[in-house]
């Protein structure tokens, strides 16, 4: 059985609980009138009259006015709500590479968006100027479930991603847009630190197809000092996907020198993702840039990636690949068996496929682990930003919506 490697000096517990309560803060505007406060099931209240939200492992505990360390979780008479349903930003069409998904319906375009706020406080954070928002009218549209699924039907995307921060935290309105996705064939994808509590978990990835996990370190220290988090609950959420769920889903670690990039730290990792989850799930090495909070740290050398390639392999992962860095090899999908090259990629796009339409290898016969279709898809490494207030009017008349949100 692999183990984690001991932690360096960790945080305390009290000293992690008093960086959260940092986070709690009031706010008097707080009103269930609002047309974007829903009310939430996870909850419960505890003997000294908070209510305790039990969404994610923060646990956050919280009295009336009070938002959580999440920012969109708030407490409002004596129940947790969600202060941002119908409110988003960031629309883009992506390739589904980006998330990074490499072995989920390969080449097609997909339809990104996230909200303000977070459950985690990474100092590294690349999309914090989203995740870190607090000024959630003046960055969002309105974007009700049915509006996010027309816009990609009509844009030809096969999936939706909820990604730049967790979904976790709007679990509500994740589920709500996956459902009405799901309702015109669109496939619902969630990129996410995976720090999620059991039940409300289940609940989630009941609604989800594929995921992306980010698991940013191997060591509780790590977690604690770089992201006010814990290890344990992702690793959970990892075996939660592998053994209990028919989600695909892959993995991403992001390098970041003299943080997590040691030798020891990536053995350690990858022998316990092959005991623990086996040796198909894809592993994505990503080069950190400096970033937020952490601008100190140079960017990650491209050895370091492709020493962790290497590593990994050796462990027995069949599908490791290296990010944010022009390395063709590191980017291919070869077949475990006879290393015949079945993907080709330079950054997002396909340059050769060499898989059979029924999802093997040409060559030798040996099934490919992933989600394919007879041939790719074509969409490449373009980015387009979209705005979702055209699609918004169209589906007014079902949501019943006809005021300035629009």
């Amino acid at each position: 059985m692999a183990e984690q490697l001991p932690s360096k000096e960790s945080q305390p517990d009290e000293e992690l609980a008093s960086e959260i309560e940092k986070n709690i803060v009031a706010d008097p505007d707080l009103s269930m009138d609002s047309p974007f406060v829903v009310p939430t099931k996870h909850w419960h209240r505890l003997d000294d009259g908070r209510i305790q939200c039990d969404v994610c492992p923060r646990l956050c505990k919280l009295r009336n006015g009070q938002r959580g360390f999440c920012f969109v979780r708030a407490c409002v008479n004596d129940q947790i709500v969600l202060t941002t349903y119908g409110r988003s930003s960031g629309y883009c069409i992506d390739p589904i590479e980006k998330k990074p998904l490499n072995h989920f319906l390969p080449g097609t375009p997909v339809l990104s968006f996230g909200t303000a706020g977070c459950n985690l406080g990474c100092k590294f954070c690349q999309n914090w100027d989203i995740s870190k928002s607090r000024e959630v009218e003046t960055l969002s549209d309105y974007a009700p479930p049915e509006a996010i699924a027309l816009a990609a039907e009509r844009l030809g995307c096969r999936s939706v991603a909820f990604t730049y921060n967790d979904p976790v935290i709007f679990q509500e309105y994740a589920i709500d847009v996956a459902q009405a996705c799901q309702r015109r064939g669109i496939r619902a994808v969630a990129v996410t630190a995976g720090e999620h509590c059991p039940e409300a978990r289940a609940e989630f990835y009941r609604y989800m197809d594929a995921a992306n996990v980010d698991l940013k370190a191997f060591t509780d220290d790590f977690y604690r000092r770089i992201c006010l988090g814990r290890l344990e609950p992702v690793l959970d959420t990892l075996r939660y996907l592998k053994h209990e769920t028919n989600v695909w889903f892959e993995i991403t670690n992001l390098l970041i020198p003299d943080e997590n990039d040691s030798p020891e730290e990536i053995d350690a990792m990858t022998k316990w993702i092959v005991e623990e989850l086996g040796p198909d799930v894809p592993l994505h090495f990503t080069a950190f840039h400096p970033d937020y909070r952490m601008m100190d740290k140079p960017r990650t050398p491209p050895e370091t990636l492709r020493r962790s390639r290497r590593i990994a392999r050796e462990n027995g992962l069949r599908y490791v690949y290296t990010g944010n860095i022009y390395d063709p090899e590191g980017q291919a999908t070869y077949c475990h068996v006879c290393n015949h090259l079945l993907i080709g990629r330079v950054n997002y796009d396909i340059v050769q496929w060499n898989l059979t339409p029924e999802g093997t290898c040409p060559h030798c016969g040996t099934r490919c682990a992933g989600v394919f279709e007879p041939q790719p898809g074509s969409w490449g490494s373009k980015r387009v930003a979209v705005r979702l207030a055209e699609f918004a009017r169209q589906v007014a008349p079902l949501t019943g919506r006809t005021d300035h949100a629009f």
